[in-house]
């Protein structure tokens, strides 16, 4: 198989150069979606075959044979079908002919440089990205954008979670010279904005607040009140180190409490997906409140009994800490097994006081024994007059 893939502009009569037009002249098979053939259409020759380009791209790509002439919008390398034919047919033959990319038009319209920019793509993708490259105080944000993560519904994300200090710059229907509209707007401005699609952004900013490493407990919104009930910061990194989250990709928050840990987690490896879970309701509003404190976006919240909850449709964790078990630390264990990764690890903090009545350690090793974990060694940590922690860890 072989592809050329075309890359063209959003112009009514977009520019082809020679090569293009000759390769266009003896082809026989053409694809792209609804919006390219109606582009393109008047340079197609007669009698020659169209394959839309839309889902399933399976069946899409089952009418695919021999030479096939592909149009995409800009760069097809750049979030593009390029891609996706290198995913599916990885010994394909491909070449390209590229054109300006939405964001490199909307940098060329502003006269900006784009060289330190952080692209995210938003088109057909869930927050994550997006949410990383905030927490990471990146100074400027190229979006590509969809129907449902517009201008304003990215503006009034940032502003929920305090990143106030961006200026918005809009392309809709670049490279269009009747409909092309290029424009400034502050986030308050443009979370109340309706724009044409397609369009583009880029956000160009910083954020003046701190970055912790180990937020204090006094800056958390907690529970009555109570601050012991909240890890306290060098043992949260501890916990963190003892996760080897560097290296993991989704880390579980088994009883959240306050939100500390997961909080903590996301702001020092925004690469995480964590998945949070507490069975009190009113914890629910108090890691919300939390992560919009200290500008913590992507975590999700699970409430209700951890033994009863859906996991099976989550993704599987590599890291898991358990912050709280209620006495049912076997059986939250057991359940974990079920879905934890291979070379994923469990970690307790086991506190020890006269007023615990339940032995977590004991639980924890008799849970390790009955499920044939490999426990590794514990750290054993005392602050100021606080009752001493253990961190325990445990493998498959």
């Amino acid at each position: 198989m072989k592809f050329y893939v075309i890359g063209i502009s959003d112009a009514p009569r977009p520019f082809l150069p020679p090569e293009v037009i000759s390769l266009i002249c003896k082809g026989r098979i053409f694809s792209g979606g609804k919006r390219h053939h109606r582009l393109v259409a008047p340079y197609l020759p007669e009698g020659s075959q169209w394959i839309e380009i839309t889902t399933p791209l399976d069946a899409v790509f089952e009418q695919y044979h021999d030479e096939v002439i592909v149009f995409a919008s800009g760069d097809p390398l750049f979030f593009g079908f390029a891609n996706t034919i290198k995913r599916k047919m990885p010994d394909a033959e491909i070449v390209l002919f590229p054109a300006f990319n939405s964001l490199q038009l909307l940098t060329h319209r502003l006269v900006m440089p784009y060289h330190d920019m952080r692209i995210v793509s938003l088109t057909g993708r869930p927050w994550p990205e997006f949410d990383r490259a905030l927490i990471e105080r990146a100074g400027k944000i190229g979006v590509l954008t969809d129907n449902e993560h517009t201008p304003a519904a990215i503006a009034n994300r940032m502003l929920d979670y305090g990143y106030h200090n961006y200026q918005m710059y809009v392309g809709e229907h670049l490279g269009n010279p009747k409909e092309e509209r290029i424009s400034s707007w502050t986030l308050e401005e443009a979370a109340k904005q309706d724009f044409d699609y397609p369009n583009c952004l880029i956000l160009v900013g910083n954020d003046s607040r701190p970055r912790y490493f180990g937020i204090p407990e006094s800056e958390f919104a907690l529970l009555d009140g109570r601050e012991k009930m909240i890890t306290k910061s060098p043992i949260r990194l501890l916990t963190m180190q003892a996760l080897e989250l560097p290296q993991k990709k989704v880390l579980w928050d088994i009883g959240f409490c306050t939100g500390s840990v997961s909080i903590e987690a996301r702001l020092q490896f925004p690469h995480l997906y964590v998945e949070a879970f507490e069975v009190r309701p009113e914890c629910e509003t108090l890691i919300q409140e939390n992560s919009r404190r200290f500008g913590v976006p992507g975590i999700n919240v699970h409430i209700g009994n951890f033994l009863e909850a859906d996991i099976d449709t989550l993704p599987r964790p590599d890291a898991v800490f358990i912050g709280g078990h209620s006495g049912q630390l076997k059986e939250i264990m057991a359940r974990i097994l079920t879905v934890l990764t291979d070379d994923g690890c469990i970690v307790l903090n086991s506190v020890t006081s006269p007023m615990v009545h339940t032995d977590s350690h004991q639980l924890f090793n008799e849970a390790c024994a009955e499920l044939g974990l490999t426990q590794e060694p514990s750290t054993r940590i005392i602050l100021n007059d606080n009752n001493p922690i253990e961190i325990l860890k445990c493998r498959r």
